[in-house]
């Protein structure tokens, strides 16, 4: 089968098309011939060796898939923890979800792990109740965008996205976000960036914020909640930590941070079944809108990498097997 695998760390230029044998199922898994593989931004991290988990070569990276079980059987999206960017891939059947007929592949894959991470930003590590203002940082991003829609379907009281563009910035409104900010603020002084966030809640501290990038980003974005405040962190695309919170400096403002990585739920398949048992649905009926941000030849995955690495990217990026 035709896969990409990474044989030393770096940069997109580490992603190499290659001949390899097909995977074997172990006990419990299947074999299946995949139609779509989901891009992430975690990926670029996996090719540096800056995850959160260490990563051992050689390696076939991407961690979400659409596909059929080899031999026949019905369209699937599933998730698997490496081997996605490959015609042929081996996954658990109980980590899998049969995609309705109405739902793109495209569709599929931004919510098997970006989705399902939004849903539990949300309902999990957040616990949103109605009227909360929201915060969603990258907001046309593939998480954010879903974050977006779900905040918004959820009662929130007012959706404040981050994105790096007018275009991005529109999309987010376009998705029902009530006002924007430009994270580049954040750049020079994290003060600005706090000071833009209370000025778009309408000049009240924030809820909740859903944070991806670390650094100044996180800094300005804790500074900005209100008290019982939550910021959930859950990437850091920054490549800077922020700064070291301080235990007495939560009690002393009743603010929380809350820290969330979608691999944890593998082991509790029901947490997965819940969000994408809802949100399967509803894009299905047309209600919630995945944005698709590209479908790539598998033989141009290095290309998907620095355009998502350069922030030219929206939404949820694929690549194709086939091609």
């Amino acid at each position: 089968m035709r896969a990409v695998q990474i044989t030393r760390f770096g940069g997109p230029e580490v992603l190499d098309v290659v001949d390899l044998p097909d995977p074997v199922p172990g006990d419990g898994q299947q074999l299946y011939e995949v139609s779509s593989s989901g891009v992430n931004y975690a990926d670029t991290h996996q090719t540096e060796d800056s995850y959160l988990a260490p990563q051992q070569l050689p390696l076939v990276p991407g961690a979400e898939f659409v596909g059929r079980p080899a031999g026949g059987g019905e369209r699937v999206v599933g998730l698997v923890e490496g081997g996605g960017y490959a015609e042929k891939v081996v996954g658990t059947p109980r980590l899998t979800w049969p995609v309705p007929d109405t739902v793109t592949d495209e569709q599929a894959l931004a919510l098997v792990l970006q989705g399902s991470t939004a849903w539990h930003l949300l309902r999990t590590s957040a616990h949103l109740a109605a009227g909360e203002s929201v915060v969603v940082v990258a907001g046309a991003g593939g998480v954010g965008s879903l974050a977006v829609q779900l905040a918004k379907r959820w009662g929130a009281g007012r959706v404040i996205a981050t994105a790096s563009s007018p275009e991005k910035r529109a999309l987010t409104e376009e998705l029902g976000a009530d006002a924007t900010v430009d994270p580049a603020l954040a750049d020079g002084d994290p003060k600005a960036f706090t000071a833009a966030l209370r000025e778009a809640n309408g000049g009240r501290r924030v809820d909740v914020v859903l944070e991806m990038t670390g650094g100044n980003v996180f800094d300005g974005a804790f500074s900005a909640l209100a008290p019982f405040g939550r910021i959930v962190f859950y990437g850091m695309a920054g490549r800077r930590p922020p700064k070291p919170v301080q235990p007495p400096s939560l009690m002393g403002t009743s603010r929380a941070v809350v820290g969330f990585w979608l691999a944890h739920c593998f082991s509790r398949p029901a947490m997965l079944d819940a969000a994408m048992g809802e949100m399967l649905p509803l894009v299905a009926d047309g209600a919630l809108k995945p944005v698709g941000g590209g479908r790539y030849p598998l033989t141009a995955v290095r290309e998907a990498h620095q355009d998502l690495l350069a922030r030219r990217t929206t939404g949820k990026l694929v690549l194709d097997p086939t091609r």
